[in-house]
């Protein structure tokens, strides 16, 4: 059998460092960092399942905890993604009703806090967007032009054209607003 002359620059996918491979397939520089990447890719799966089956014991769970008329203040916390001194609060309030049924054993009304936090009212968009202004240059002011006009400083164009919402468009470096209603402000002080 032939030897390969091959020498392909790499990286090693497990532990980074470049080493010259001799096929085209090659994905790790020696057999300890394939050992590595193997063992990892057993305890992704491993992780992977453990989660797959919390997830499926928390799932009968809630299922459980929304077949009942009263639950405990724990879960409550955990199907409706509230703190215990909210609910807590709630309960002195008189807001939700709670049954003290011995040292840790409060339950609360889950039809209440449904009822309480599932209401949320939307309000509707307006049909009618605003319309925007649009001015050409020669229509318009720069701000450096309305301070020489009405002989006042920048800062003060400035914080009149957002006191009186004047609309305004940048181009460039220049900053344009509409002569008419310029005027009609400057013209008044």
């Amino acid at each position: 059998m032939a030897i390969s002359k091959l020498k392909i620059p790499k990286i090693c996918e497990q532990c980074g460092k470049p080493f010259e491979a001799k096929t085209v397939i090659t994905r790790f520089c020696s057999t300890t960092c394939v050992n590595k990447s193997g063992k990892e890719k057993k305890r992704e799966a491993k992780d992977a399942e453990r989660k797959q089956s919390i997830l499926e014991q928390s799932t009968n769970q809630i299922a459980q905890i929304q077949t009942r008329p009263y639950i405990s203040i724990m879960e409550a916390t955990v199907l409706f993604g509230i703190s215990k001194d909210t609910i807590r609060r709630l309960i002195k309030a008189g807001k939700i009703p709670a049954v003290n049924l011995g040292q840790r054993l409060t339950r609360v009304s889950r039809l209440h806090i449904e009822a309480m936090f599932t209401e949320v009212v939307l309000p509707e968009e307006p049909k009618e967007q605003p319309i925007k202004l649009r001015y050409n240059e020669s229509e318009c002011y720069n701000i450096a032009e309305v301070s020489e006009k009405f002989g006042v400083s920048p800062s003060t164009v400035n914080k009149t054209i957002r006191r009186n919402s004047i609309p305004r468009r940048q181009v460039g470096k220049f900053v344009y607003v509409p002569k008419e209603q310029i005027d009609s402000i400057f013209s008044i002080k």
